[in-house]
């Protein structure tokens, strides 16, 4: 149980920074592009597992599908815009899923390590207690070896459970900024695919809003 939740833990780590060392300079290079075949033709040079580029690619796979078959009963049912927002409802959800790979073992963990460390103590007291009264003896020193032994099972149990509790806490907290991250990103997708207009400098959809809520004397 420590050694899966331990690997699960550093495994977690290390994608998750992948994913944020990346991010920038993925969406980056999206925007920089000159045109919509470029830009997917960047995104697909990028890693198999990078999540930003696998959105990107949704979008422009559904927007190129839909051009294709204008006319069709499936075209006419949804427009281009709600075509593009569909795929990429469904990009960004299954990127969300991949991103929770992992936490269910943590938080499983994390709340029974304890007790099935609680669990060995009972069990290693009772036995103890059952041996010493069979032998006959009651002094401390014949009764702290064998209960020392035994506490030693809550000590394991929360050696596993305490590091998987601050992963979890911690990780689900990056997951849901990672998220957002998805979520800007599709705005913005949806936003090129649907109207062919190029979001400036692949400047996110929130900051874009603030700036726009800026009063004027601010900005001044």
């Amino acid at each position: 149980m420590s050694v899966s939740s331990w690997y699960y833990i550093i495994a977690i780590a290390i994608r998750n920074a992948l994913i944020r060392s990346r991010m920038d300079k993925v969406i980056q290079k999206f925007w920089d592009t000159p045109s919509a075949q470029d830009a997917v033709r960047v995104m697909e040079k990028q890693p198999r597992t990078e999540p930003f580029s696998k959105i990107a690619l949704d979008a422009a796979s559904s927007a190129a599908h839909h051009q294709r078959h204008e006319g069709s009963r499936m075209v006419e049912a949804l427009n281009r815009s709600e075509f593009v927002d569909r795929a990429l409802r469904q990009a960004v959800e299954r990127e969300s899923r991949n991103l929770e790979g992992g936490l269910t073992l943590l938080a499983t963990v994390g709340s029974a390590a304890v007790f099935v460390g609680l669990l060995g103590t009972v069990m290693g007291i009772y036995y103890a207690l059952i041996n010493l009264g069979a032998s006959g003896e009651s002094s401390i020193s014949a009764v702290a070896g064998p209960v020392g032994q035994a506490l030693i099972m809550t000590a394991i149990g929360l050696f596993a459970a305490i590091p998987a509790v601050i992963a979890y806490n911690a990780y689900s907290r990056a997951n849901r900024v990672t998220i957002a991250h998805f979520d800007e990103f599709a705005h913005d997708l949806h936003d090129f695919f649907s109207t062919g207009a190029r979001i400036e400098s692949g400047t996110p959809v929130m900051s874009r809003q603030a700036a726009a809520a800026t009063p004027p004397a601010a900005k001044k």
